[in-house]
């Protein structure tokens, strides 16, 4: 192999984290997406769209996103650190305060976008993810946290997914313990990842070594195990805790609990009182959907009340993501994909009827039909035509070979 052709070769490979998707399954990610878009239509969510990439301020760690680290980081000419966008919501967030921030009743806005996190290649994580997301501002109601979980919930259910879980916990929950057991922010920060990470000998290790008021001990070292019976779980709490916020996280949780009894979305829900987000925003309900075979989450959210406010505009908010590429790799390892071809009708014709067949396709297209107009090559035999229409996942094959009309060639 020629060195030129050597270096072409190398280009053909993508930088890790990333993928080319085409054909089939690139077909099927746009209905998924569609779909789910389609759910938070029906809800009366408007589309926004928002730049990919974004002033590195707008992502800071004062806004509660991603780390610095995690960011992909680039110039403009004037020297300002602009970055990929790593989170859509601080986007959005912006955007309502500038362009909203005279409306006191609720504005719905929904998107479809790209993501990009700079992981370690070596995580085996993609670092470019599309988001189908939702935002619902000026409503702080339970009603309004219930919604969005049942939105999650209807998402997954008509993208073809029939078992999941999504766990419902508060972030008030965990600040209001700490802040009650008088940790800095350094203990805090140590305890919460040994939370996250489901560590419960490191946790109780941990708090052997710090002087936490008994009572409090326990609820941390029995935090992981409070699990669905909420009202069991929360009088477990109450008996040991006086903090104000954590007694209101978890009247509000039995709110939103009996609401999604209402939509009849009880058999999907997960009350986890341990739940804690990557996110620093998050305020009140937090919530992430889970399939079995998949690590990551399909769907993640939470209410965030703080936010808008770092922009000018006092408004509390509560928002949803659905991660196409995670529910993509759920449905297809669990086999939940229809039998699906890429569709349409190819029509091959030599060249004196080329006429015929341009007439013909024009007619079909302004029926809604999809045709692809092939013309004959006399070098190639009609079975190498059926073989290229099977590889291209076409419906039919017609042959205009002679005549007022083609004929149907069996594939």
């Amino acid at each position: 192999m020629s060195k030129e052709n050597r270096k072409g070769q190398e280009l053909l490979h993508t930088p890790g984290g990333v993928r080319d998707i085409y054909g089939l399954e690139c077909l099927l990610k746009l209905t998924l997406e569609e779909k789910a878009h389609d759910v938070m239509k029906s809800y009366g969510f408007h589309d926004i769209a928002t730049p990919t990439f974004e002033y590195f301020d707008i992502f800071s760690k004062e806004r509660g996103t991603v780390q610095s680290k995690e960011m992909f980081k680039f110039f403009d000419r004037g020297n300002n650190t602009l970055v990929l966008r790593p989170d859509v919501t601080p986007q959005i967030a912006r955007c309502v305060a500038k362009y909203f921030k005279e409306e006191a009743m609720p504005i719905r806005l929904c998107y479809t976008g790209q993501t990009f996190v700079n992981t370690y290649k070596y995580q085996g994580k993609l670092q470019e993810v599309t988001q189908v997301g939702a935002e619902l501002f000026n409503d702080d109601t339970s009603d309004a946290d219930a919604e969005m979980i049942a939105m999650v919930a209807e998402s997954l259910l008509k993208c073809g997914l029939k078992e999941f879980q999504i766990e419902v916990g508060h972030a008030g929950i965990f600040k209001g313990l700490i802040e009650e057991a008088g940790f800095d922010e350094e203990d805090a920060e140590a305890l919460r990842k040994l939370i996250v990470s489901k560590n419960f000998f490191g946790v109780e290790e941990f708090l052997e070594e710090l002087t936490v008021p008994v009572p409090l001990k326990e609820i941390f070292i029995k935090l992981p195990e409070l699990l669905n019976d909420l009202s069991v779980n929360s009088e477990y709490v109450k008996k040991r805790t006086k903090s104000k916020e954590v007694l209101e996280a978890l009247e509000r949780l039995g709110k939103v609990e009996e609401i999604l009894t209402i939509y009849g979305f009880s058999e999907y829900i997960t009350i986890d009182l341990s739940m804690l987000s990557g996110y620093s925003y998050y305020t009140g309900v937090i919530f992430r959907a889970y399939t079995y075979g998949n690590g990551e989450a399909l769907a993640t959210g939470g209410r965030y009340d703080k936010l808008v406010k770092q922009f000018g505009v006092d408004m509390p908010a509560i928002g949803l993501v659905i991660v196409a590429d995670q529910l993509m790799l759920a449905l297809s390892r669990q086999k939940l994909f229809e039998d699906t071809k890429l569709g349409g009708t190819i029509l091959l014709y030599p060249q004196e009827n080329r006429n015929k067949a341009v007439l013909f396709a024009e007619e079909h297209r302004r029926n809604g039909k999809v045709i692809r107009l092939l013309r004959k090559s006399s070098k190639k035999s009609l079975e190498e035509y059926k073989e290229y229409a099977k590889r291209m996942g076409a419906e039919v094959l017609l042959y205009f070979e002679g005549g007022d009309e083609p004929e149907v060639v069996d594939l």
